[in-house]
C-alpha cells in the first residue's frame, strides 16, 4: 500500500486549500471527501470576504495576507473564482440606536460607515425602511465559494495530489480507515468542518471545536437585483457561539440543544442571479440531528419578508449544513499532542478570509520551519 506524507480529511474550502498548499510545498498528499457532490458549509456559504474585520494584530495580518492571496489566486489556480467587491449593508433594527451599534465596530481595521435611514435605502432599495433605523456599510470582498474550492482541488490534482471519494470512519495509527479501504500516511490533518469533533472523538481525542446546524434558502437565478450583501449589524451568531462553548462537557451528551436557535437575516446575490437567504443557527450536539425543514423555512421566509419583502416569497430550496467554530472566534489549528501524527485545521469564524493565508503558514510549518502565526494558534486554549 502506498504511504502518503499527509492525508487531508475533508474536501470543503479548508481541506481543498490545505491539500493544495501541502502538495505545492512538495509533500505527497491524499485528499479524502465523503461526498462526490459536497453538501457542506462551503457549498451554502454567502461567499463574503470580510477583509475589513480584523480587530487584533494577528487577524489584521491574516486579512492583509488574504487580500494579497486572492489578488493572484484566479491566475494561480487557472480558474474564475468570481472575485469582486460588494457594498456590505449591515442593517440596524428599527428599535436600536444607530450610534451605539456603530460603536461596536470601533476596533475593526476598516470601520464601517454609518448611514442614515434614507442613505441605507438608497444604497439597497429592496430593504424595508420600516424595519431599520439605519445601517452601516463597508466594502466587502466576494467570491463564489464552491467554484473556489473546486479550483483548489483541480490545481491540487494537477500538481500531483490524489483524491478519493470515501468516508473516513476512524483515525488510526499511521493513517485512516474509510468505508472503502485503509489509507496510510505519516500524518493526518482533519479539515472536516462540523464533523471534525465527532471524528476526533471516535479516536478518543477531545478538542474544543464545535458546530452549529445552519439553515438557508437558495433561490435560482432571478431578474430582480440585490445591490448589496445584506447582514444584520448586531450579529447574534457570535453570541450564540460564545454561550455554546462555556461548558464543553455538554457537547459529550447526545441529542442536546445547548441554547435556543437564532436567526440572522441576510441575503446575497451571485453573478448568475441566484440568491442565498438565511440563516438560522441551531446548537444541537448531534451532527445528524433531524431538522424540521418546513417549520424552519417558514421561520426564515417570515423574517426575510420583514427585512427584504420582495425576496421572501421567491421560489427556492431550503438547505441545511454544519458550520464549525472555535471558542476564540479564530480557529483550531495545529498538532494534537496526545495522538502522534494527527493535526486539526478547523473551526474558522471567517474561513474564506483566514483559510488561504493560514494554509500557507501551515504548509510552511509542516515543512519543518518555524512559523510565528501557527505558534499563536494553541489548540488547547
Amino acid at each position: 500500500m502506498k504511504t502518503y506524507d499527509w492525508i487531508v480529511v475533508g474536501g470543503g474550502i479548508t481541506g481543498a486549500t490545505l491539500a493544495y498548499e501541502l502538495v505545492k510545498t512538495g509533500f505527497s498528499v491524499l485528499l479524502l471527501e465523503q461526498h462526490a457532490t459536497p453538501q457542506n458549509a462551503t457549498r451554502y456559504s454567502y461567499g463574503g470576504l470580510a477583509y475589513w474585520s480584523g480587530t487584533t494584530p494577528l487577524t489584521r495580518q491574516l486579512c492583509q495576507e488574504a487580500i494579497a492571496r486572492y489578488n493572484i489566486l484566479s491566475q494561480e489556480l487557472d480558474a474564475d473564482i468570481q472575485l469582486r467587491e460588494l457594498d456590505l449593508l449591515l442593517t440596524i433594527p428599527a428599535d436600536s440606536q444607530p450610534e451605539t451599534t456603530a460603536a461596536t465596530y470601533a476596533q475593526c481595521a476598516v470601520r464601517p460607515h454609518l448611514l442614515s435611514l434614507q442613505e441605507a435605502c438608497d444604497l439597497e432599495p429592496l430593504v424595508n425602511r420600516e424595519a431599520i433605523a439605519g445601517a452601516l456599510t463597508v466594502k466587502h470582498g466576494h467570491i463564489h465559494p464552491e467554484k473556489t474550492a473546486q479550483a483548489y482541488i483541480q490545481a491540487f490534482l494537477r500538481a500531483g495530489g490524489e483524491m478519493q471519494i470515501s468516508q473516513v470512519l476512524q483515525l488510526c495509527k499511521g493513517g485512516v480507515q474509510t468505508n472503502t479501504a485503509k489509507y496510510h500516511s505519516a500524518k493526518v490533518v482533519v479539515c472536516a468542518g462540523g464533523l471534525s469533533r465527532q471524528l476526533l472523538k471516535s479516536a478518543g481525542i477531545s478538542v474544543k471545536v464545535y458546530f452549529t446546524h445552519a439553515e438557508m434558502i437558495e433561490i435560482p437565478p432571478v431578474d430582480l437585483r440585490l445591490n448589496t450583501l445584506v447582514m444584520p449589524a448586531n450579529l447574534q451568531r457570535f453570541q450564540l457561539e460564545s454561550v455554546a462553548t462555556q461548558v464543553d462537557e455538554l457537547w459529550n451528551q447526545p441529542d442536546q440543544e445547548i441554547t435556543s436557535p437564532i436567526l440572522d437575516v441576510g441575503a446575497v446575490q451571485f453573478l448568475d442571479g441566484s440568491l442565498r437567504l438565511g440563516q438560522i443557527s441551531r446548537v444541537l450536539t448531534n451532527p445528524q440531528a433531524e431538522i424540521n425543514a418546513e417549520a424552519s423555512e417558514q421561520w426564515l421566509r417570515k423574517n426575510i419578508n420583514q427585512m427584504l419583502p420582495s425576496l421572501g416569497n421567491l421560489s427556492g430550496n431550503w438547505h441545511h449544513c454544519l458550520v464549525a467554530f472555535s471558542n476564540n472566534r479564530l480557529a483550531v489549528v495545529g498538532a494534537i499532542p496526545e495522538f502522534d501524527g494527527v493535526h486539526i485545521f478547523s473551526g474558522f469564524s471567517n474561513p474564506l478570509v483566514f483559510v488561504p493565508p493560514l494554509a500557507q503558514h501551515f504548509a510552511n510549518f509542516a515543512a519543518g520551519n518555524d512559523d510565528e502565526i501557527i505558534s499563536q494558534l494553541n489548540i488547547l486554549t
